[in-house]
């Protein structure tokens, strides 16, 4: 091929090559999209454990095969991305409710890493499969992967706002974005009161869902900023940890303060780290009044106890543990999303907003789907009930044609030019055949035995049930 030099502005070319990349990574990668709450590679996860048949009440699958499958089909990243989001997603400390059912090790809430892939397994829960994945292939669009080989989902049809319900957590190219997660039972119940109205306040709303429930527990200290973080969709949240006071119930037993839910932010090396901060408060006379710090954590929940000198002033205590330790900390909130293919930052009437106009697109591409797929029906239908009516014409019909496109000629236009009919009567009658061709070829294909008493009720039964499904849909 000749020589092509393109000269252009280096400055120029380095921008918009620049912006290209950030798009790219923003988009493609680290920010989840408002409508489904999810970035690409957990759209893609989810989509093909549900292809592998990995749902809830069928038995788990190595997570190396599933890791390996969305790599070699949808995720041109590498496998270790795919496992750490399976991971996360099946983690009950780091998500409101956990979409996928892990078997194994799984990692915990002090930081320990999961099990190789290769030794772990998972299915989908039941959760997921009925709010996720339902009726996937009737109301979202698919679009080819990037092998062009098959499709995905441009979008799961989830049915409640997930980008709230989950949180999210990502670092793309000069953005972040930063959810918090929240109740089930709270945001389903914000979510039917938004459609029966749509002009309720912010107030309202925080009525209904406080505030973000994170799953690690933890008390919100400045509740009064919480309305203007979901008026501007960003802010800090500060966090503390629950303290539970516990006196010594027997003798030799010494009085606790025992931390039983942490700041989100603590979890992993931060419980390790809040325990080093303890010890050296009591090492350096600040909190002389601890004498020792233990870590009874476990799959049940936090438990970190704080043994004390008797009598020791516990609000004292616990107001120096809040200000010297990360038992008191901040989580930013910055609510960033794509919506309409842009990122933005989303309040929260913007977030319900954007979930129930969703929610119209993919229920009307639902039902328009069930529509045709009942009208098609009832046209065939309409075509066997009529063609029995009128059995001995078209028995004669199709025993006189000479090949099916002759028979396919008169039952849809009445062409009767290549039927040898024995009873010549049955022409003129012949001429008056306008089926459909789908009719007609439903017809061709109709076995004898649908023309017994019986099969015909039934099938005039049947036709009376797509009516009215007709009707509803």
């Amino acid at each position: 091929m000749p020589e092509k030099i393109l000269r252009t502005e280096y400055s120029e070319e380095m921008q918009k090559s620049y912006l290209d990349y950030s798009m790219s990574v923003i988009t493609a990668r680290a920010v989840p999209d408002i409508r489904d709450g999810l970035k690409p590679v957990q759209r893609r996860l989810l989509y093909d454990m549900d292809d592998l048949n990995v749902n809830h009440d069928k038995k788990e699958m190595k997570s190396a095969r599933i890791a390996g499958d969305c790599m070699g089909r949808f995720h041109p990243h590498g496998d270790s991305s795919i496992y750490e989001t399976m991971v996360v997603m099946a983690q009950d400390f780091k998500r409101s409710v956990p979409l996928v059912d892990g078997k194994g090790n799984f990692g915990s809430i002090e930081g320990d890493p999961a099990a190789a892939h290769r030794y772990t397994e998972a299915k989908l829960r039941e959760f997921t499969d009925e709010v996720f994945l339902k009726d996937i292939d009737k109301s979202v669009n698919f679009v080819p992967t990037y092998a062009n080989t098959e499709t995905e989902p441009e979008v799961l049809p989830v049915r409640i706002p997930n980008f709230l319900l989950n949180g999210s957590e990502g670092i793309a190219v000069g953005m972040t974005t930063s959810t918090p997660c929240h109740n089930l039972t709270e945001l389903c119940r914000l979510c039917l009161a938004y459609v029966d109205n749509r002009e309720m306040s912010i107030d309202e709303m925080l009525e209904i869902m406080p505030g973000p429930d994170f799953p690690t527990g933890g008390i919100i200290a400045n509740g009064s900023e919480l309305k203007s973080i979901y008026e501007t969709g960003s802010g800090r949240i500060r966090l503390r940890g629950r303290l539970k006071f516990e006196k010594a119930s027997k003798r030799g037993e010494k009085d606790k303060l025992i931390v039983t839910e942490i700041p989100y932010t603590m979890i992993g090396a931060g419980i390790g780290k809040f325990m080093q901060d303890t010890a050296s408060l009591s090492e350096n006379k600040t909190l002389p009044e601890i004498t020792d710090i233990g870590n009874a954590t476990s799959s049940d929940g936090v438990n970190i106890f704080i043994e004390l000198k008797k009598d020791s002033d516990i609000k004292r205590v616990s107001n120096i543990l809040y200000k010297k330790t990360k038992l008191e900390d901040s989580f930013p909130v910055n609510m960033l999303a794509i919506y309409n293919g842009r990122p933005e930052v989303m309040d929260l009437r913007g977030i319900l907003t954007a979930w129930l106009d969703f929610q119209h697109e993919i229920l009307t591409k639902k039902y328009t789907e069930l529509l045709r797929k009942e009208e098609d029906k009832k046209e065939i239908q309409e075509g066997l009930i009529q063609a029995c009516n009128i059995i001995d014409l078209v028995i004669a019909v199709i025993r006189g044609a000479r090949k099916r496109q002759d028979a396919e000629n008169c039952l849809v236009n009445g062409d009767a030019s290549g039927i040898a009919f024995k009873d010549p009567g049955l022409k003129d009658q012949a001429r008056n055949l306008a089926f459909t061709k789908r009719q007609a070829d439903a017809i061709l294909e109709m076995r004898l035995y649908k023309l017994i008493g019986l099969e015909i009720l039934e099938l005039e039964k049947e036709y009376k049930k797509t009516v009215k499904a007709v009707k509803e849909y």
